[in-house]
């Protein structure tokens, strides 16, 4: 296999996205719930579903200082800000963003200042078109989607984090156009049905639709979309080469929870560091989005990103395969904005370009 990967990295595309990896180093990363506090109750957020507000923020300050440095001393390096909603709480992210890599999801209401975060990736929750979206986010009331391109048009740390729904691939073309059109960049992620609501929103249908709508976008924006035809496939699929996507393969699982102790002897490959801490900034839970939900409900991109990339060995066999694998993990340092993303993004058109054959192949097996 290592034979393999010299011949590959020949290739002088490939070698250098290899090589800025490299240059960018090892990540040790943790999830944060930054508060617990939220100013929307979106229709089937792991967040509220799940009860995890009960893990209430401290508002002695000193708390959350003290556990900053405590991670630092761990070897943290990368935290991913989560919540309850992290613009009601600006001072904790510059805190996150003056000591770490970070990246940032916010439903877009408020927007995050720009004056001291120009180099924070920003993503910002779009669940459907306007009025989907306002269903599902704003009670009906609320043209959420509207507040947010307003408050991000034309910057550069924004890139929009859709959550399409398992119905929704007539949608996908119209919003990804007011995205890009606005001046932003576009990463997808899939809706859970966990209201249970069904119809357009279950997501036991599966996504074939909204997978080929999501790679007709990445062909006609191949400099904006932030995901590839391939990443694309194994999330909408569930299916990594053996491995279907459940808590048994799931990489992302708190370390020190006891629950997840016996699954860390099963031989599948997790990360030793991660850890997904509630708003009190001491307990954890099982993982980024869950306690006790089931995982074939889970659909969430970064835990994705991860079950691709921990995986490099199950790539090797070709040099397709591999240019799967490196192309994912070139991505999702470039959104976390670990390498020059100005610099970057350039690659994106030659990246999608690489993959092209993949999706033309998927769609073909759905039609």
């Amino acid at each position: 296999m290592t034979s393999n990967l010299k011949k590959y990295l020949q290739d002088p595309f490939l070698k250098h996205l290899w090589a800025e990896i490299r240059k960018a180093g090892s990540l040790k990363s943790i999830s944060l719930d930054i508060t617990h506090v939220c100013n929307l109750r979106c229709v089937g957020c792991y967040y509220f579903e799940e009860g995890m507000d009960k893990y209430q923020s401290p508002k002695d300050e000193t708390v959350f200082d003290d556990f900053l440095k405590k991670e630092k001393e761990r070897g943290t390096n990368f935290i991913t800000i989560v919540g309850g909603e992290p613009s009601l709480a600006i001072h904790r992210i510059k805190k996150i963003y003056d000591n770490f890599h970070t990246s940032v999801a916010t439903n877009g209401i408020r927007k995050i200042p720009f004056e001291g975060l120009e180099n924070l990736p920003i993503g910002i929750s779009v669940w459907g078109n306007h009025d989907t979206d306002k269903t599902l986010r704003g009670g009906d009331k609320i043209n959420i989607f509207q507040k947010a391109l307003i408050n991000y048009k034309d910057d550069p740390r924004a890139f929009w984090y859709y959550t399409v729904t398992p119905g929704g691939a007539k949608e996908v073309e119209n919003v990804v156009e007011q995205c890009v059109g606005n001046g932003n960049y576009v990463l997808f992620n899939y809706y859970s049905d966990m209201n249970r609501l069904g119809g357009e929103l279950d997501c036991r249908q599966g996504f074939a639709e909204v997978r080929l709508a999501i790679d007709r976008m990445i062909e006609r924006y191949p400099d904006r979309i932030l995901m590839t035809s391939y990443f694309n496939q194994v999330i909408s699929t569930g299916q990594l080469y053996d491995e279907k996507w459940g808590y048994e393969v799931c990489t992302n699982l708190s370390t020190n929870y006891e629950l997840n102790f016996e699954r860390f002897q099963n031989g599948n490959p997790y990360n030793p560091h991660f850890r997904a801490y509630n708003a009190d900034f001491s307990t954890t839970r099982r993982c980024c989005t869950g306690v006790f939900r089931d995982c074939d409900s889970c659909f969430d991109t970064w835990e994705h990103f991860s079950w691709i990339m921990i995986n490099l060995k199950k790539h090797l066999a070709t040099k397709q395969e591999f240019t799967n694998w490196l192309t994912t993990m070139y991505l999702f340092y470039l959104i976390t904005r670990i390498m020059d993303f100005e610099e970057g993004v350039k690659l994106l058109p030659e990246i999608h370009q690489r993959l092209q054959n993949e999706a033309i192949f998927s769609e073909m097996e759905v039609t």
